[in-house]
């Protein structure tokens, strides 16, 4: 019996021009580039320009990821855009994106998830694509997390930076088995009472300001390998997969030391560790398609190959995915 997959057919991403090293970062804070690496393993960051605002780096990896799927702007019907730093309180980004990539009117919306948006507007798109209400859709993880940083505060500016990835998502018959091209399953989660270990403090409805990110750094670390490990779990169960199935492994780049934590206590290979945290720093929702394009294009992750994702982020919101590419 047939179905209906939401495949990823293209991926595309973009980076700022500016690259500020540790040391850039050591001029302006008490830290050093070695007290950076030794805790993060963060080498630099991109960081955007002041008259660069985050549809602009939207916009430009998804003009990117069509032109890989070999769509264009015309054949898109749905625009999601996962950010925590949207240009303005509103219209949503996605609404900008549609604007400056000339796409024709459909649906466009922002998700609000922090870090974890990508996957969550991943699962969204999949609602949408495999019961036939869109049949090429965006999903965009776009962010300026340098916006929000308190660059006295050396415990949270180091670890942050700017990117935006994108994935095009279309339908794909498929077999109803975990050979099937295309998402396989999800396990999404929320705890709302750790909002405390990773917030910004401030917003429209109470400041009135945009405010600055504030973590309990070594709280989020103890409940993101715990957590995380748990949704990759569920999330393989969901596709009929075991964790040892995984050809790649893409997770939230937000630190090194969480990364192998995750990896170490799922037993994964480190050679199927897709980490690009060293060079793009902790992009929040930008960091899995940016890491996955990187991938994608250095050779290692190929067509029909099984993937696993995974983030945590604000919320605390965490959650996984398995899908063949």
């Amino acid at each position: 019996m047939s179905v209906v997959r939401s495949a990823v057919t293209g991926v595309g991403s973009f980076l700022p021009e500016q690259v500020v090293t540790n040391a850039d970062l050591a001029m302006i804070v008490d830290t050093s580039d070695s007290w950076i690496q030794e805790r993060t393993g963060i080498k630099q960051r991109h960081r955007a320009r002041d008259d660069q605002p985050t549809s602009d780096l939207a916009t430009e990896a998804a003009r990117r990821a069509l032109a890989d799927a070999g769509r264009s702007a015309a054949d898109v019907d749905l625009i999601i855009v996962a950010t925590t730093t949207p240009d303005m309180t509103f219209p949503s980004v996605a609404s900008i994106v549609q604007r400056k990539l000339g796409a024709p009117t459909c649906i466009a919306f922002d998700v609000q998830a922090v870090c974890s948006g990508f996957v969550y507007a991943l699962s969204i798109a999949d609602g949408f694509v495999a019961r036939g209400q869109a049949k090429c859709a965006l999903v965009i993880g776009a962010e300026e997390m340098t916006r929000l940083m308190d660059w006295t505060d050396r415990s949270t500016c180091v670890l942050f930076g700017d990117g935006a990835g994108c994935v095009v998502v279309e339908p794909r018959e498929g077999q109803g088995t975990k050979a099937d091209q295309g998402l396989l399953g999800f396990a999404l989660r929320c705890d709302g009472t750790k909002t405390d270990l990773l917030y910004v403090d401030g917003g429209p409805a109470t400041t009135g300001t945009v405010g600055h990110l504030r973590m309990a750094g070594n709280q989020v670390f103890r409940h993101a390998v715990v957590n995380i490990a748990e949704a990759i779990t569920a999330a393989c169960a969901a596709s009929g997969i075991e964790v040892a199935d995984v050809d790649w492994f893409v997770p939230h780049q937000a630190n090194q030391r969480i990364i192998k934590g995750v990896g170490d206590r799922l037993g994964l290979d480190e050679d199927k560790v897709i980490s690009t945290v060293a060079i793009h720093a902790n992009t929040s929702a930008a960091s899995i398609p940016l890491a996955l394009d990187s991938a994608i294009q250095d050779g290692r992750i190929k067509r029909g190959d099984l993937v696993l994702l995974e983030a945590m982020g604000g919320g605390l919101t965490w959650g996984a995915c398995a899908f063949r590419l």
